[in-house]
């Protein structure tokens, strides 16, 4: 039997050639940036979120749903999870890949 399975990158491929998935997906993407960092430096790190929620204070359950984006951090709580992990948070404005500049409404 073939695994069938779809992968999420699979999965995600497909529903990009929906154009109000897109649009809402772009919209949602440093948002989803900034969860993905955070969960690949404490893997990194080779932290569970119990470990960091020890290091740092913050409850673990805060670090799950900050995680699987139903909690949006705050400059702060970033900072805390960086320090908790013995790294620097940077923050980085970068063009936009379309390279339009937005107008004035």
């Amino acid at each position: 039997m073939v695994n069938e399975m779809k992968t999420l990158d699979m999965y995600l491929n497909e529903q990009l050639q929906d154009d109000a998935f897109r649009q809402e997906w772009e919209e949602n993407q440093p948002e989803m940036d900034i969860i993905r960092a955070m969960a690949d430096a404490r893997i990194a790190q080779n932290l569970t979120q119990k470990e960091l929620a020890e290091r740092t204070g913050i409850d673990q359950a805060d670090i799950s749903k900050l995680e699987n984006g139903t909690r949006n951090p705050s400059l702060k709580l970033l900072k805390r999870l960086a320090d908790g992990m013995g790294m620097d948070l940077k923050l980085v404005f970068t063009p936009k890949k379309n390279g339009h500049l937005p107008t004035a409404q």
